[in-house]
């Protein structure tokens, strides 16, 4: 999964909190076995002391060697029974075992150079806490009311909007739950008030939750902080760039709504072509017919929006204003 470079350390710098916890809370309960068991910290001395005979039975030859080292492991194979005894006797089962936050890793993060489940784990919620923070609200799937949609045929369509909606919500869901590397793009279009920003929220809420690496950005803050990272001379705003072709899934909502300009048509084009070459999924939400989007930006960009697209119309009134007379 391509999470971005904030949302690792993120993740890191929770499992090393957490390590940190774990052997700081094993200090303690060591401490106080030893103070209420004294006998518990006679073993581990010995304990010590018989890894130290084992070390030096190693280096001696012969049958020598092999009987040192059978009568370090027997002796130490009883010091072990014997903690293990005192320990059950006086504390609940696991209380003195100095256990590492991961069993796996140890708390490290990695296994090797593979990146363990504790610390993928972590870069989920991270993930998914920062999708939630940028799209602004809790809304899933369950929450989406079609009621709101007339039942009603439309004449131009010859369909309802209810049932235009639903099958745009069924397509929504599904591209959620089965999302992967090569689910394809979707591209909303349709007016105000309809439904995109909340569906386009819901998909990310849940590729995230599913371990993937998602980017949700409004098209203004998008554009604003390409421009900040080409020209404002800030590295730091260049690296946090880098997330908007490095992850799994990016979405970017209300395009068109950005001021316009050459920046903005350049950086536009580049990062929609770069990421269909690679083949890396996106969802992008505008207010912009074809027509309008081959004007405000360039034909270009309108023919690889609309032929690398699919895409799913959004009609009806809009719910905000419906929602407003409902107080």
């Amino acid at each position: 999964m391509a999470y971005s470079a904030e949302v690792v350390n993120r993740a890191r710098a929770r499992l090393a909190q957490a390590r940190e916890d774990r052997e700081s809370e094993n200090r303690q309960h060591l401490a106080e076995g030893y103070a209420r068991v004294p006998r518990i910290r006679e073993i581990d001395m010995e304990l010590r002391r018989t890894m130290a005979q084992a070390a030096q039975a190693a280096f001696l030859q012969g049958s020598d060697g092999r009987a040192e080292m059978d009568s370090v492991r027997q002796r130490n194979l009883k010091l072990q029974q014997e903690r293990a005894a005192l320990a059950a006797m006086y504390f609940e089962e696991g209380y003195l075992d100095d256990s590492p936050i991961c069993d796996r890793c140890g708390g490290s993060g990695y296994v090797g150079s593979t990146m363990c489940e504790c610390l993928q784990e972590l870069c989920r919620q991270e993930q998914k806490k920062e999708v939630s923070i940028l799209s602004g609200n809790k809304d899933t799937f369950q929450q989406f009311r079609l009621d709101y949609y007339s039942d009603r045929i439309d004449p131009k369509l010859g369909f309802s909007h209810r049932e235009i909606m639903a099958e745009t919500l069924h397509t929504c869901r599904n591209y959620a739950a089965t999302f992967s590397a090569r689910s394809g793009n979707l591209l909303f279009v349709g007016g105000t008030g309809l439904g995109k920003t909340y569906l386009s929220a819901c998909i990310a809420r849940v590729v995230a939750d599913r371990g993937y690496g998602v980017v949700y950005e409004t098209a203004s803050h998008l554009f604003a902080k390409l421009e900040r990272a080409k020209f404002g001379g800030d590295e730091q705003a260049r690296k946090e760039t880098e997330k908007y072709t490095a992850c799994d899934l990016l979405i970017i909502d209300d395009l068109g709504t950005e001021m316009p300009g050459q920046f903005v048509t350049a950086a536009l084009y580049s990062l929609v072509n770069d990421r269909l070459l690679e083949g890396k999924p996106m969802v992008i939400s505008t207010n912009l017919n074809v027509n309008e989007m081959g004007l405000r930006y360039s034909p270009q960009i309108a023919s690889r929006l609309h032929g690398g697209f699919t895409r799913l119309t959004f009609v009806g009134d809009d719910i905000r204003i419906q929602k407003s007379k409902e107080r």
